[in-house]
């Protein structure tokens, strides 16, 4: 993995790719975990020419024991991404609120799902105004695209797998909540507190802040400070496969493109009683 051009796209090289012959397909997937839904917004003010795309129904699918935000059933991904006018081969750009989380489960989505050229709007929205670029509330009519789904072009985690990535020993499964909710000392959504017994704790906001991510060779001094080596497996989780996205997102710019998502997270982890949960400050076995 060469660098961040790959992955990330600045709001004014965006704007002029918008404004060239063969303008990316644009998707807004603002979305918030409580409420209120993105629509909304998209509905107020968007890039123009974006598609929104709701996270939660058309990315995912219904929440359940597989988790808050499981993977999407592919014929009803593939039937949401063609009506967005996602195109095969074509190049995709997401966008969200700013903290990057939603677009980058997008991006991940779009890339499980076989779609490689996609990226994110760097700083999502806010960077877009920031930068003094036009917005508008009109929403266009997409041409239906033509992708197909091929599930599995990113490694994926189930739960018996993430249990023995973490008590492996030659390998790392990173949980990137909040340090609060690894020690078990609150958990603000799901039923049950702490950790998956062996994962290694390194809460999202020490390798990326307000949605944008630092250099390729900062993000590995602190990916290799939480224990990830070079060749050895990793996996991120967090409470429902959204910020673990983001995390996949950051190794994959630290220049670990086979790391693994654990798509139930948390969330699923928690829903099968038998499963043994750690607490405090250490990955605990």
């Amino acid at each position: 993995m060469s660098g961040t051009e790959e992955l990330l796209v600045e709001p004014d090289r965006l704007a002029a790719e918008l404004d060239s012959a063969a303008p990316p397909t644009l998707l807004d997937v603002r979305w918030r975990l409580t409420g209120p839904p993105g629509r909304d917004d998209y509905e107020a003010a968007h890039l123009p020419g974006a598609v929104f795309v709701d996270l939660d129904t058309a990315l995912c699918g219904p929440p359940g024991a597989a988790g808050r935000h499981p993977l999407p059933d592919p014929a009803a991904l593939e039937a949401a991404l063609r009506v967005a006018g996602v195109r095969a081969g074509h190049p995709v750009v997401v966008y969200d609120g700013g903290d990057g989380m939603a677009a980058a489960r997008a991006w991940w989505t779009l890339r499980w799902a076989g779609h490689r050229p996609v990226r994110l709007l760097h700083g999502g929205y806010p960077a877009w105004l920031a930068a003094g670029l036009p917005t508008t509330a009109e929403a266009p009519r997409p041409a239906p695209g033509d992708v197909t789904v091929r599930p599995g072009a990113l490694p994926v985690l189930d739960a018996g797998e993430a249990a023995r990535l973490a008590a492996a020993g030659d390998g790392v499964l990173l949980d990137v909540r909040a340090a609060p909710r690894y020690r078990g000392e609150t958990e603000p959504i799901d039923p049950v507190a702490g950790h998956v017994p062996g994962a290694v704790n390194l809460p999202a906001t020490e390798y990326v802040g307000d949605g944008r991510f630092p250099a390729a060779e900062a993000l590995r001094e602190r990916f290799a400070a939480a224990g990830v080596t070079e060749g050895a497996p990793v996996g991120a989780y967090c409470g429902s496969g959204v910020t673990a996205a983001q995390a996949v997102l950051a190794l994959h710019l630290a220049g670990r493109p086979d790391a693994a998502l654990y798509v139930g997270s948390w969330s699923n982890w928690v829903a099968d009683p038998a499963r043994p949960i750690a607490t405090g400050t250490t990955p605990g076995h």
